[in-house]
């Protein structure tokens, strides 16, 4: 005979997905948190711009990085194929400096 409590223990794990909110608010604070370590000065259009892109991409992915969550080098290896060149470019930043200081400050 099966635990009555185990469904409810095993729902209680499996975290829902993310507000739109949330996943806005999180891509800002990691970008904020990068770029405070490369100690270089981004003006706000850009930085806008920046976290709107970082933002769409994260919303276009985000049933894979929610499974993947709990893996922040998997994280960081993703943001590093799939955003640092844009936001680089973006922002007239070196690459390789962005892609360590996202890595840094996200712990992947």
């Amino acid at each position: 005979m099966a635990n009555p409590n185990t469904a409810k223990h095993t729902e209680k794990h499996q975290s829902n997905l993310p507000s739109a909110r949330k996943i806005r608010r999180a891509c800002n604070n990691e970008l904020y948190r990068a770029v405070k370590r490369m100690k270089v000065w981004i003006p706000e259009e850009s930085m806008k711009q920046g976290e709107e892109l970082y933002y769409k991409k994260v919303i276009l992915n985000l049933i894979w990085i929610h499974e993947h969550s709990s893996n922040r080098k998997l994280l960081s290896d993703w943001w590093d194929e799939n955003v640092c060149e844009e936001l680089a470019t973006l922002w007239d930043v070196d690459r390789d400096k962005l892609s360590r200081a996202f890595r840094e400050a996200f712990g992947g």
